[in-house]
C-alpha cells in the first residue's frame, strides 16, 4: 500500500507494510523508523510482527527521504506531513478503529511534534525518545511535549546516551499532560544490552509487550 504525502514541492508516495493479527484487531498502530534506517529495519519488523501477535494491526512506513534512498532526514515539516497523511489513510482503511502512533527515536519525536500541532491519535509510544543529542543534555527536545494531549509512553533503555541523565527525561515526562516511562534496564538506544547479543528482530519483539499492554488499556477506555 502506497500513501501520498502532499509536500510543498509536490506530492510524493511512501511505502507501507502491514502486519495483521490472526484474529480481531484491538487497533491500528502506525510505526515510523529512526533517522538512519528505513521501515524494513529488522528491529521494526520484529516489533511490528510482535504487535500483530498481540492483537494489533501494525503498519510500518517510510518517510519521504528514506523512500528516496537518502539517509539524512529531510525537514521536520515533511516528516510531520507524512505522519498526517499516514494517520488519515489508516482511518480511511480501518474506520472506527483506535489509531495509535509509535516511532523509533526520530520517528517517534516527529509523531510527538505532529500531535502537539493538532494531529489526532488515540495514544503514542516512543521507542527510545531522543531527548537530546548524545552528550548534549543542554539541548533538550522537550518544549512541545506538554502540548501533546493523548497519553504517551516513553520506552527507554537506562544506558541510552540520548536520555542521560535519566532524571532529565523524568522531569520532561512530569511536565506532560498524561505520560509515563517504561525503563529497560541496561538497554541502549536500540535496546541492545552489553554482553547480551541478540538479533535486532528479537530485540524489537522484546519491546512490543509493554507497548501492546499500554495501547490495549487505552483501547478499552475508548
Amino acid at each position: 500500500m502506497k500513501i501520498e504525502v502532499p509536500l510543498p514541492a509536490g506530492a510524493v508516495s511512501v511505502t507501507t507494510a502491514w502486519s495483521r493479527p490472526s484474529g480481531g484487531s484491538a487497533g491500528v498502530v502506525a510505526i515510523a523508523h529512526g533517522a538512519g534506517a528505513a521501515m524494513d529495519h529488522p528491529f521494526l519488523v520484529g516489533f511490528a510482527n510482535a504487535m500483530a501477535n498481540a492483537g494489533f494491526a501494525a503498519v510500518r512506513f517510510n518517510f519521504p527521504y528514506s523512500e528516496a534512498g537518502r539517509r539524512m532526514p529531510g525537514p521536520a515539516a515533511h516528516a510531520m506531513l507524512t505522519w498526517r497523511a499516514v494517520i488519515a489513510a489508516l482511518r480511511a482503511v480501518e474506520p472506527g478503529m483506535p489509531v495509535f502512533a509509535c516511532g523509533k527515536s526520530y520517528g517517534g519525536r516527529m509523531a510527538s511534534m505532529a500531535v502537539a500541532e493538532g494531529l489526532e491519535v488515540d495514544g503514542l509510544a516512543y521507542l527510545g525518545y531522543p531527548l537530546h543529542p548524545p552528550g548534549k543534555p543542554e539541548k533538550p527536545r522537550v518544549d512541545h511535549l506538554p502540548a501533546v494531549r493523548p497519553p504517551q509512553l516513553f520506552v527507554e533503555g537506562t544506558v541510552d546516551p540520548f536520555v542521560q541523565p535519566l532524571s532529565q527525561l523524568e522531569q520532561a515526562v512530569a511536565s506532560c499532560q498524561d505520560a509515563r516511562i517504561a525503563w529497560f534496564e541496561g538497554g541502549g538506544h536500540s535496546f541492545e544490552v552489553k554482553g547480551r547479543k541478540r538479533p535486532a528482530d528479537e530485540v524489537g519483539a522484546s519491546v512490543a509487550p509493554v507497548v501492546a499492554e499500554f495501547f490495549a488499556g487505552l483501547a478499552e477506555r475508548l
